[in-house]
């Protein structure tokens, strides 16, 4: 095989119904290619800010980041597949610059990722993670539309 055949392949999940489809897309690719993925989650803190500051407690951050590993966990053991290798990754911050960080540190060759498909004021005020990942991105990306009519 070519050396620009992926060997690893990080597959970003924020747990939709779109995020699936990438990553069925992304599972059938590697087994053929005898690549492995990352599965990545990555989480925002949101901010709630009283009077003159933001009021987070170390217990309240603690369970966001629980809940999110738990998920992505469950999101790994229903795509395990026994020609695939599969490694979780959970960070925090904004998506699209730890999916470009990651990919940087890992040495992915592809990343596999959902788009919504949003246009107009939709894309306007939620931005679009995949826009600024296929902009940014240090390798090849690939996306993948979700179901029809997913959100």
């Amino acid at each position: 095989m070519s050396p620009s055949v992926p060997r690893h392949i990080l597959v970003p999940h924020d747990f939709s119904e779109t995020a699936q489809s990438a990553l069925a897309f992304a599972l059938d690719l590697a087994g053929k290619l005898g690549a492995h993925i990352t599965l990545l989650h990555v989480y925002d803190v949101p901010a709630y800010a009283y009077g003159e500051g933001a009021a987070l407690t170390v217990d309240f951050l603690g369970r966001i980041r629980s809940a999110a590993q738990t998920a992505l966990e469950v999101v790994a053991t229903r795509a395990r597949r026994p020609d695939v290798e599969i490694d979780v990754l959970l960070r925090q911050g904004s998506a699209w610059s730890e999916i470009d960080a990651c990919a940087k540190e890992s040495s992915v060759d592809l990343i596999v990722l959902g788009t919504h498909g949003r246009h107009g004021l939709a894309r306007v005020l939620l931005g679009s993670v995949a826009e600024k990942v296929v902009r940014t991105a240090p390798c090849p990306v690939l996306t993948v539309h979700g179901p029809e009519g997913a959100p």
